[in-house]
């Protein structure tokens, strides 16, 4: 692991220390964990952007869906 320096203003790390205290991990895994579900975060966000580009590229023929929505239908009576 590498040693860094990260500023934060009192009420940030004051909030900080509180969270950490609670879960009973120390302030530096705390941020850790953050930043690690931030970054795996911002990796969903961009894979969805990337979804979203392809749909807008080719979007999807009716008659690709309309099998599934007959079969999701309820039966008639």
């Amino acid at each position: 692991m590498e040693t860094i320096q990260v500023v934060l203003d009192k009420s940030l790390l004051k909030a900080t220390d509180l969270a950490a205290k609670r879960r009973q991990i120390n302030r530096s895994a705390l941020i850790r964990q953050a930043l690690q579900r931030h970054l795996k975060y911002l990796h969903e966000l961009e894979l969805e952007e990337r979804d979203r580009r392809g749909y807008l590229a080719q979007p999807q023929r009716e008659e690709e869906f309309r099998v599934w929505e007959d079969a999701a239908s309820w039966p008639r009576p």
